[in-house]
């Protein structure tokens, strides 16, 4: 390898924006593998939704500044004595820069899809089976309660009945939910 002040201008570049990069991108692998890293950190200035996309994340951060520097300047270093062409040479590493911006697009909205939603939403508890908790009063004049697995999780939710009076321990089906968020149900 050659002395680095000897280097044409254009590899120096290549060189300036490849090292700072690769440094950053380390930390931030670092921090993101320890479970210190919850952002970048770093916001840009305007909404970068591009008009209604659906993103996982925002497209003009940080960590996509560093991503685009590393394909570029590692692409540039690297074919710096096979291209002859520089504007080919700089054509070729804004590509690969914009490669690895959309390659951690990928990831991360593939990474995206193994998520899951576990927030309760009442009408998940529709055709479940569960346990009177509290005693439920005749024909719709009072409340009583049941406890139901939804998602993992025992919930005890306010139920009545448009039958007769149904006792705690009694097995019921959810049949409907009425206005007010309260389970509608029947004996099993």
């Amino acid at each position: 390898m050659e002395n680095f002040s000897e280097m044409e201008f254009l590899l120096k570049v290549f060189w300036y924006l490849a090292i700072p990069s690769t440094l950053v991108f380390l930390v931030q692998t670092i921090m993101t593998f320890i479970g210190a890293d919850a952002t970048d950190g770093l916001e840009a200035d305007f909404d970068s939704n591009l008009e209604g996309a659906q993103g996982p994340f925002q497209f003009f951060s940080f960590r996509n500044l560093i991503h685009f520097l590393l394909g570029f300047a590692w692409t540039g270093i690297s074919f710096y004595s096979i291209i002859e062409n520089k504007t080919l040479l700089i054509g070729i590493s804004l590509l690969v820069g914009l490669g690895f911006v959309g390659v951690f697009f990928l990831i991360i909205s593939q990474i995206k899809k193994l998520a899951e939603d576990n927030t309760f939403q009442i009408k998940d508890a529709l055709g479940k089976t569960g346990e009177v908790y509290l005693t439920i009063p005749s024909k719709k004049s009072g409340i009583g309660k049941v406890q139901i697995s939804i998602k993992g999780s025992f919930k005890e939710l306010r139920a009545i009945t448009e039958s007769e009076t149904i006792k705690s321990g009694t097995l019921v089906r959810v049949k409907s939910i009425d206005s007010d968020n309260i389970l509608v149900v029947e004996k099993l």
